[in-house]
């Protein structure tokens, strides 16, 4: 008896084998023959790409979008869209169909944030929602963020992100480091981080200055993980806030930024927003 080769299965049967792999996977096996190339183009495989509550996520589009298959969708899907009034937005990891999430900064909990002499809400350069935050001069630097976990993929680590800019006044921001940590359940990791944009010489100098004149002042300052502050391909900065695992349970994960040591004056802080994507 000849043996049975994949090419001999119906389309159907290899749709529900591939609906098993990734987006990415899929499209990679439909360059393979005619007869992948069909199931790959199955509903059937790409509302299983699709998160399960895809529909009470539409509902919440600021803008609705058309789509002519779940497969148009799921692309449509994969570029972050605004939802809750504009306040977040969501997107599918189009590699890993995992749910990605960013927090506006109105969706965050940032200490003074309602006083016009310490912050300023007004739109931002190049920013995916209507407005954002910047810091005109405080000493008590502290932003918090918290979301479900039933709002995420089950069984993925996900990182978050600070989002941000520094204007040309900044200044204070890399004075000392910034505490930054996450948390949820029994489970808490903190790290460190100075503020400061690498790709910038004149910070850079100016940085060095100021470490030699506070030396002495860091002995209290205890030193953990130290997260480098990272440029986006979009021309925002990110600074790791940490790590946590979605195990499916229903938990708050609690996320912050803070420097509450230092007694100095810090300004010239631009906040968009606390991003969530998959590390797998």
């Amino acid at each position: 008896m000849a043996a049975t080769s994949i090419q001999d299965l119906p389309e159907d049967c290899l749709a529900h084998v591939i609906a098993f792999t990734t987006p990415h996977n899929a499209c990679e096996s439909s360059i393979v023959s005619t007869m992948f190339r069909n199931s790959v183009e199955s509903e059937l495989v790409w509302d299983k790409f699709l998160p399960y509550d895809y529909v009470d996520i539409m509902s919440k589009l600021v803008s609705p979008i058309e789509f002519s298959s779940k497969k148009d969708l799921f692309f449509k899907l994969s570029t972050p869209l605004l939802i809750d009034g504009g306040n977040k937005t969501f997107a599918i990891d189009k590699y890993t169909n995992k749910k990605c999430y960013m927090l506006s900064a109105r969706e965050l909990s940032i200490s003074w944030a309602s006083n016009p002499l310490c912050w300023s809400w007004k739109p931002l350069l190049h920013s995916r929602f209507y407005e954002g935050v910047e810091l005109i001069m405080v000493s008590w630097l502290e932003i918090h963020g918290k979301i479900n976990t039933q709002m995420l993929s089950k069984s993925t680590t996900y990182g978050a992100y600070l989002i941000v800019k520094l204007a040309n006044r900044a200044f204070g921001l890399d004075t000392l480091p910034s505490e930054v940590s996450i948390e949820i359940g029994d489970y808490k990791s903190i790290g460190t981080t100075y503020l400061r944009d690498h790709a910038s010489k004149k910070q850079e100098l100016e940085c060095d200055y100021m470490q030699h004149k506070i030396d002495g002042s860091r002995s209290g300052v205890c030193e953990a993980k130290e997260r480098i502050v990272h440029r986006r391909e979009d021309g925002w900065l990110e600074v790791e806030l940490g790590e946590f695992y979605c195990d499916g349970k229903e938990q708050e994960v609690k996320m912050s930024f803070k420097e509450v040591e230092g007694e100095h004056l810090k300004g010239g802080l631009l906040v968009e927003g606390i991003e969530l994507r998959p590390k797998d």
